[in-house]
């Protein structure tokens, strides 16, 4: 159970981060527990981690701020262990030289910073400039597998979704239709209107026939009358 001069003191921190953000950094506190706070550092231009947001958890003893916190990673990085305990000067590794003014914005601000060194520490690896940029790529889509950073951090998985909608549009535009495909549609149209012009003509033509062929029987049909009526006097005695 946290003390109260612990409570006061996180939330006028939480209140300070909220009035005056601090750049490259997010933390809040979960919400059934205001001694576990989430954040997400984002890697810093010109290194391996551009691009990268990277989720971790800091926990806080109820005698806070008298005694340090402990601070892990969640999201895979290349420099620091997952799910382990890092080793800072202001963490609970080294409680003798911890100091009460320090805030949670201190603490990450120094986390961030030692994140871009490559000095050893228990909690930290060694890994390749390459495999840092890789995992920066693929740190969004890791964290927002995590119910906890979709349901605290819902700006950066509308960033995640954002991200989705453009590589798929740019994945459509940039994948045209082959030559052979858009041949093949090419002789079908022709195809298709040279069969409609045919049909168009033959329904021309019958209809043409249609109205020739009545005035036709007439003509002949008048022109026997005709000939039966002057042959009459001739048949007469």
């Amino acid at each position: 159970m946290a003390d109260k001069a612990c409570i006061k003191r996180l939330q006028k921190e939480y209140r300070a981060l909220c009035k005056e953000p601090v750049s490259h950094i997010v933390a809040r506190p979960a919400p059934s527990d205001i001694l576990e706070w989430h954040y997400v550092l984002e890697g810093s231009e010109g290194t391996p981690f551009a691009g990268g947001f990277y989720h971790g958890k800091i926990k806080f003893p109820p005698e806070y701020p008298f005694k340090p916190p402990g601070i892990s990673m969640i999201t895979p990085n290349g420099r620091f262990m997952t799910q382990k305990k890092i080793c800072l000067s202001m963490s609970d590794f080294h409680p003798e030289s911890w100091n009460p003014m320090w805030s949670v914005s201190s603490i990450l601000t120094g986390l961030l910073s030692f994140m871009m060194d490559n000095s050893p520490t228990t909690g930290s690896v060694n890994t390749t400039a390459a495999e840092k940029e890789r995992l920066a790529k693929a740190s969004l889509a890791f964290n927002c597998k995590n119910p906890t950073f979709r349901k605290l951090f819902p700006e950066y998985v509308e960033k995640y979704n954002q991200q989705q909608k453009s590589e798929q549009l740019v994945a459509e535009q940039a994948s045209p239709k082959s030559p052979e495909e858009g041949e093949g549609r090419h002789i079908m149209e022709k195809v298709k209107s040279a069969e409609e012009n045919i049909n168009k003509a033959d329904r021309e033509d019958m209809k043409r026939n249609r109205k020739q062929s009545f005035p036709t029987w007439m003509m002949l049909l008048l022109f026997s009358i005709f000939g039966v009526l002057m042959a009459l006097p001739l048949l007469q005695p």
